[in-house]
């Protein structure tokens, strides 16, 4: 991979990371009494660490991060939240449902740039090839704790036979 091509792909990924912790700590916020609320905030928090992992592995790599990729990723999380969902004013449950894939698939692609980083960690005495194992067992717990989530949510929100 070429150093442009490693900046470009980085900066991605942190605007997408940017986006994941806003739409974490959102469900967190929107769930805080519910059962699992604690989970869910620990899951917004290991995402936060997850973006500055990424941030601290880039300044490893002499990357800036470019700040107009980060707002867009900011905006990109709340545009998103104008998607219809049943309701004017409040959320649905279909919300919860639709942010969970959503935040699932970010998780997925950062497991996939942690992967993807393991030959470069390989090849560079600045990436650490142990850290990023360790970030790609988190986001595979991560994507565990959701898909539990998600499956919860979808029992209680989709119906179970045609009524």
């Amino acid at each position: 991979m070429s150093y442009k091509a490693l900046r470009i792909y980085l900066n991605d990924h942190l605007a997408g990371a940017t986006a994941g912790v806003e739409l974490s700590r959102r469900i967190a916020r929107a769930h805080r009494s519910s059962a699992r609320a604690s989970e869910l905030r620990r899951l917004a928090e290991d995402i936060a660490q997850d973006r500055q992992s990424l941030l601290e592995l880039m300044d490893a790599l002499e990357i800036a991060p470019h700040r107009y990729r980060i707002y867009g990723g900011w905006v990109a999380e709340k545009a998103a939240r104008l998607k219809p969902n049943g309701r004017v004013y409040r959320r649905s449950g279909l919300s919860t449902l639709v942010e969970l894939e959503a935040l699932r698939l970010g998780i997925q692609g950062k497991h996939h740039l942690w992967r993807a980083l393991l030959p470069v960690a390989a090849e560079s005495e600045q990436l650490e090839t142990s850290r990023l194992e360790d970030l790609i067992d988190r986001a595979t717990n991560q994507m565990a704790t959701v898909d539990s989530l998600h499956h919860t949510a979808a029992g209680v929100l989709l119906p179970h036979r045609h009524d």
